[in-house]
């Protein structure tokens, strides 16, 4: 058998940063946000013997175990040997690994990735996970036993899926309110969103660190919970179906949580941002912590062919998506139903069949 795992990548529309203690802790953080249909998989084939060897398809690596020893973080995919320590693997297997999206885009992939493999091992241990204790449990082995710098809304967003509010006041203490919009709105902001990858991926501890170290200059402090504030606006837009003032909100939290960091944005970024605006974007923001990845823009539908085409005269690769209303799932595949070499069919006036 095989076990997969498949965990959604998200967008997030505002509040980005506020899920960062100690801001979060302090002063509490919210952010709104919807996942894609780009997604990180994790597949678990076991294995009779004590051996675990990890394949990433994305970086033709392949890294082995044994599960008689004790796991060591050496820098190659220590994400799936913390999860393997997590889960408390003792058995054999080999794991293969995939995202639709390389690390630094913006999207959460390391954080997604590490959902993947959780509810995959969980599901082939036969433990039950509700999406909090998922999520949690995410964060726990990313942000605590790995110590990567980060928030708490990547594995929050890829566990749940969906469109949802969520509300941050430190660990343990996490509220996922999922919005119900409708179909139609949701419809209409997908037609008028564009997704354009800049070409450039960023490193997002480091740009955390710096909006942490921040966090007590007075300007800084100001724009996290402009930001903050931004995100409620956003959601009773959202709500409500206003969705020309939703893009424009996009743009005034754009700018102001340029004011975070200055690690935020570079040149390049502003000026693809800037030409988007001139071709006819109401708004739009970097997605992640910032410094590359993908730019999410708003658009209204009569001109965002001419956004488009702009962003592509000036270097952006323009990203085929839609929204995704599934959070994390797992399954077990039969693997034996694949390996038949032939099928037959018998029709009403003669029977047929296939080799293989």
């Amino acid at each position: 058998m095989v076990i997969r795992g498949r965990a959604p990548l998200r967008v997030s529309f505002g509040g980005g940063g506020t899920d960062v203690a100690p801001f979060c802790v302090e002063q509490g953080g919210a952010i709104i946000g919807s996942t894609i249909n780009k997604y990180a998989y994790c597949s678990i084939v076991p294995r009779m013997d004590d051996q675990i060897i990890v394949h990433s398809l994305d970086f033709d690596m392949t890294v082995k175990y044994n599960t008689r020893e004790n796991y060591v973080y050496d820098g190659r995919l220590d994400l799936v040997t913390a999860a393997l320590k997590a889960m408390d693997i003792k058995e054999g297997c080999e794991v293969y690994l995939q995202c639709d999206a390389p690390p630094g885009s913006g999207l959460g992939t390391s954080s997604t990735v590490m959902v993947s493999l959780l509810i995959a091992m969980a599901k082939w241990k036969g433990v039950e996970l509700d999406a909090y204790a998922l999520a949690d449990l995410a964060y726990q082995v990313e942000r605590e036993d790995l110590k990567i710098d980060g928030g708490y809304q990547d594995q929050y967003a890829s566990t749940f899926g969906g469109f949802n509010f969520i509300e941050f006041h430190g660990r343990n203490n996490v509220v996922v309110n999922p919005l119900r919009i409708k179909k139609d709105v949701i419809h209409e902001l997908q037609y008028n969103l564009l997704l354009c990858y800049t070409g450039k991926i960023h490193v997002s501890a480091n740009i955390i660190k710096d909006q942490v170290n921040n966090y007590t200059k007075k300007d800084a402090f100001d724009a996290m919970c402009e930001v903050k504030a931004l995100a409620y606006a956003m959601k009773d837009e959202l709500l409500k179906g206003n969705l020309h003032s939703f893009g424009k909100l996009l743009d005034y939290g754009w700018e102001s949580k340029k004011r975070m960091s200055s690690k935020i944005t570079n040149p390049q970024i502003d000026e693809l941002y800037e030409e988007a605006k001139k071709a006819g974007a109401l708004g739009g923001k970097l997605l992640g912590a910032g410094g590359g990845g993908y730019l999410l823009m708003y658009c209204p539908y009569n001109v965002k062919h001419k956004v488009a085409a702009r962003m592509e005269e000036v270097g952006g690769q323009l990203a085929d998506w839609n929204f995704e209303l599934r959070g994390a799932q797992a399954w077990i595949a039969d693997e034996e139903r694949w390996t038949y070499d032939k099928v037959s069919v018998k029709m009403p006036d003669k029977s047929y069949e296939f080799k293989f």
